[in-house]
């Protein structure tokens, strides 16, 4: 069975409105039967450095626990990838049949400017 879990400075930090909405999120996936590894979209935005951050709530199906060494992630809206980059995050372990939110930051250089980023998917490669 699913369980939601937040790593630790997310726990520290995230504001109540947040929680209540990725656990909503989380909620929904309840009859998903799957055993890969789905991303649900909770915010886009760019920050001050130009920045697209992609908050997601990371949902690990699998068997085995997810790291993202070395991992390729593309962001597509409408079906085009606009964003794209490789990850490597040692800390970030997601164990098996866990959910947990976390925001992935594409640099100005690994993404193309829209319209809007609203309604995108996130998509391990």
């Amino acid at each position: 069975m699913q369980q939601l879990q937040f790593e630790s400075s997310w726990d520290k930090q995230i504001a109540p409105q947040d929680r209540e909405n990725i656990e909503k999120i989380f909620n929904e996936i309840e009859h998903i039967n799957s055993s890969s590894v789905i991303f649900s979209p909770i915010r886009e935005a760019i920050n001050h450095k130009d920045a697209l951050l992609v908050s997601v709530l990371v949902h690990n199906f699998t068997e085995h626990p997810l790291n993202f060494q070395n991992a390729t992630l593309h962001y597509s809206v409408n079906d085009e990838v606009i964003a794209k980059k490789e990850f490597t995050l040692p800390d970030l372990v997601i164990p098996s049949h866990v959910s947990m939110p976390w925001t992935f930051i594409f640099p100005k250089d690994s993404y193309r400017t829209t319209p809007s980023f609203k309604d995108g998917r996130l998509e391990l490669k």
